[in-house]
């Protein structure tokens, strides 16, 4: 058996939350493999808005495992809150939740050098949700970060310590004050890490998820953010501080590239980006304020809105093949519905077609429009399958599995896991 890999190919919020769900039925376990709490994932369960931060997609299934893998970064006090909220409405997820004991910790001099990092950049600055997702991957890579299992041992308030005194350095280095109720803040967050550790003892993720496999047990790797914001291929500086292509599914989750199956890649029928960065097809007039509006275009974490813009052929090119996705699953074709005309980005300036070599510097590229027609989908119609789609969607489906040689199997048309049609089997 073989792990299949669901991830976005865009800047983010892609509606990965809505299509975990939607597949989590012939899933036993939906494994998370990278990213921190600034990812929000957007579930609308019997028409009540959910959101995940940290949190496998598949925890509203009852028969799905769900496994916070060891390429998460997480936050003590948010992941227990989101615990919280959810055994409120009748969860038991000390029965489907595990997390991996070498998932490391976000700490409170984390987020305090987020702030300060991101406030020294001046006009330079990338965006950060300032929760310290950059900073602990730092510390990772630093070799010098705390991870769930280590802070089981005796000697964890020690290690605390030892990392809050080196984030104090940082602190002072960037003249950044370093605020009264740090103590305080620390001494939360250590109760809310006990909590977490009493009712959710690290376990080997890896091992457990390769014995599940060995078992015949079916795995889906979740990411969190989009293709387009990966530390490596996305338009750095302005990326996330993980991988989220699809090969971080192997280091975040401990499992070998052998295993890996299905490669899912989720996108919007059209654009949008949250924070700086270039974003080649963004329309700045009104259309993309009713783009915005149309589509609730609002970040789940943060409430910033997002700047919103037409689909991007090349971009979209570039990050399937970078993960090497075989089935596409389209979401908020249904945002677009009412718009007379729809528009492509087929190609940049000086490029042949979408298929060449992605550029490096995306703040130059000038993107070549081609048309659509646009499509309306009737509130009181339910589309059960593909022949009930307009035919201007359907041909517009068409173009994008022609162009990116791969077949659509899912288009999403609302917020609700029902209004989802499955075109392929």
């Amino acid at each position: 058996m073989k792990a299949d890999v669901l991830l976005g190919l865009q800047w983010g919020d892609e509606g990965k939350g809505k299509a975990v769900d939607v597949l989590a039925p012939d899933y036993t376990w939906i494994a998370r493999f990278q990213g921190g709490p600034n990812a929000g994932h957007t579930l609308w369960l019997d028409g009540q808005k959910v959101v995940l931060h940290t949190i496998p997609s598949g925890v509203f299934r009852e028969d799905c495992q769900n496994l916070i893998g060891n390429g998460v970064v997480l936050h003590p006090p948010s992941l227990l809150a989101e615990i919280r909220a959810l055994q409120e409405k009748g969860m038991n997820l000390g029965q489907s939740l595990l997390i991996s004991d070498k998932a490391h910790l976000i700490t409170p001099g984390h987020r305090l050098l987020d702030q300060a990092q991101e406030a020294a950049k001046g006009d330079q600055k990338i965006g950060s949700t300032l929760r310290g997702i950059g900073p602990a991957y730092t510390d990772k890579y630093a070799r010098h970060g705390l991870r769930y299992g280590d802070m089981a041992r005796p000697n964890a308030a020690d290690l605390l310590q030892r990392s809050m005194d080196t984030h104090r350095q940082g602190l002072q280095t960037l003249n950044f004050p370093e605020p009264d109720d740090l103590e305080a803040q620390t001494e939360a967050w250590m109760d809310s890490l006990q909590s977490l550790l009493k009712e959710f003892p690290p376990v080997d993720g890896s091992w457990i998820l390769n014995q599940a496999l060995d078992q015949g047990q079916k795995v889906l790797a979740e990411g969190a953010q989009g293709s387009m914001l990966d530390v490596e291929y996305g338009a750095y500086p302005f990326v996330t501080s993980s991988h989220t292509t699809a090969a971080a599914a192997c280091t975040g989750l401990g499992l070998a590239p052998s295993r890996i199956g299905d490669v899912y890649g989720l996108f919007k029928a059209y654009c949008t980006r949250v924070g700086s960065g270039p974003f080649p097809t963004e329309l700045h007039d009104n259309l993309g304020e009713t783009l915005r509006k149309a589509g609730n275009e609002f970040g789940a974490t943060t409430g910033r809105p997002r700047r919103c813009g037409w689909l991007d052929l090349p971009a979209l090119h570039y990050a399937a093949r970078l993960s090497g996705v075989n089935k596409l699953i389209v979401t908020k074709a249904d945002v677009l519905s009412g718009f007379g005309e729809v528009q492509v980005a087929v190609r940049y300036e000086g490029m042949h077609s979408h298929r060449d070599s992605y550029p490096t510097n995306q703040e130059a590229c000038i993107p070549v429009y081609r048309s659509f027609e646009g499509w309306t989908l009737a509130q009181d119609k339910s589309y059960n399958k593909l022949e009930d789609l307009p035919l201007a969607l359907r041909a517009y489906l068409s173009f994008l599995e022609e162009s990116l040689d791969c077949p659509v199997h899912w288009v999403s048309l609302g917020p609700d896991r029902h209004s989802t049609l499955q075109t392929r089997i």
